[in-house]
């Protein structure tokens, strides 16, 4: 007889790998310490944002009075050709790296997803503009991916993607928002500290600790770890 189980991660689980500072990788949960950019290596830092300490400021207020003309769902994810459309558009509008197609990017060609996906859509009347998906654990959110009609780049999309994001998991009761990873001296990922710096807080790897965030914060984590990387006793494996 053929088993119909499927499995899945726990909510509880997800939430605790990511109060350890893993995150998804396609249908894996993953961590790093190091990042190669340009033959240098970039110590990572991994993100979350306390919800309950989420207060907005003026500019992501504006942000969503300006985007207030759109509509806005939140929905189960099922993948279609309007959303790998919409993807297709943006990535020919950005100049890094990024898997082909949505599918690739969540699931290469698994038939079966672990983890309870989510998509926010925003539309322009009937026009999709942008999407942005998350998984859900017991008490956690964890944006995945934004992306967006790179005509509509003056709404600041992405941005205000996570917002929707954060708003909906405050409504749902969540603990904590997992935005992914900032890179130490390299600034392509520090849009991630938009929502509410204040309540913004930085897991520190060596220390098994989440502290608030601060530069400095990130500094002195960031020598420790390239000291400990020199004298090897952190091993090989965490170069992403």
């Amino acid at each position: 007889m053929t088993s119909s189980y499927m499995p899945v991660i726990r909510g509880d689980m997800l939430d605790f790998y990511l109060s350890q500072g893993y995150y998804r990788m396609i249908q894996d949960l993953f961590t790093c310490r190091f990042l190669a950019v340009n033959d240098e290596y970039h110590t990572v830092h991994w993100l979350r944002l306390v919800l309950p300490d989420v207060r907005y400021g003026s500019e992501q207020r504006r942000l969503l009075r300006l985007n207030e003309r759109f509509s806005s769902e939140i929905k189960p994810l099922r993948l279609t050709a309007e959303i790998e459309a919409l993807y297709a558009l943006y990535r020919t509008s950005i100049t890094f790296d990024a898997p082909e197609t949505v599918e690739a990017f969540l699931l290469a060609g698994a038939t079966h997803t672990i983890f309870n996906t989510t998509i926010v859509e925003v539309r322009d009347g009937q026009q999709l503009i942008a999407a942005g998906i998350f998984d859900s654990g017991a008490r956690t959110m964890m944006g995945i991916m934004n992306f967006y009609d790179p005509s509509y780049r003056k709404y600041s999309l992405g941005k205000y993607l996570m917002l929707l994001k954060i708003n909906y998991a405050i409504s749902q009761h969540m603990a904590y928002y997992y935005p992914g990873y900032l890179v130490h001296n390299y600034p392509k990922f520090d849009y991630k500290l938009f929502p509410c710096l204040a309540a913004t807080e930085v897991y520190d790897c060596l220390n098994s600790l989440w502290l608030p965030f601060s530069w400095d914060a990130v500094a002195t984590q960031s020598a420790s770890l390239i000291t400990e990387w020199q004298e090897g006793s952190l091993g090989g494996y965490d170069i992403d």
